[in-house]
């Protein structure tokens, strides 16, 4: 093995340390997004609104929300990732093929850049799960793969 490959191979503690920022940089956007269509929260639009908006039934708003918060507390705590990581993954499939791709990539133009971005963290939490700084390491053994 060589110097080089053998220094830039981040050792267990920081690669869980890069596992615990990328669900906290989730977790900060879903938990807000989550509560504001869930709850009303920071002058969200509740479920309602956000039926309406969307030209959906009262429930999609009540789906979304919770599939947003609850995904944000799953990338939080580390508690059932893959879960979490699969309902945003879901959502964010939906903003993006419903919302923002006719407005194309770039954010300022209400593009999918920064859905895109949340969708592709979701997926890369999914496949490698939350790391050992999470509350996971507390559940059975069985759900702890979740």
């Amino acid at each position: 093995m060589d110097s080089y490959s053998s220094t830039n191979t981040p050792g267990p503690g920081r690669l869980n340390a890069a596992l615990l920022l990328l669900r906290l940089a989730s977790a900060l956007a879903f938990l807000y997004h989550g509560s504001a269509i869930l709850f009303g929260a920071f002058g969200g639009p509740g479920p309602q609104g956000f039926a309406g908006f969307m030209h959906t039934p009262v429930y999609v708003g009540y789906l979304v929300g919770l599939a947003q918060f609850a995904g944000g507390l799953a990338m939080l705590t580390g508690v059932l990732i893959r879960v979490g990581a699969a309902c945003i993954i879901i959502v964010m499939l939906g903003a993006i093929f419903l919302v923002h791709l006719p407005h194309g990539f770039d954010i300022g133009k209400g593009g999918m850049e920064y859905a895109l971005t949340q969708l592709l963290l979701a997926l890369a939490l999914f496949f490698t799960g939350a790391g050992a700084y999470s509350l996971s390491q507390w559940l059975p053994g069985p759900l702890r793969k979740l």
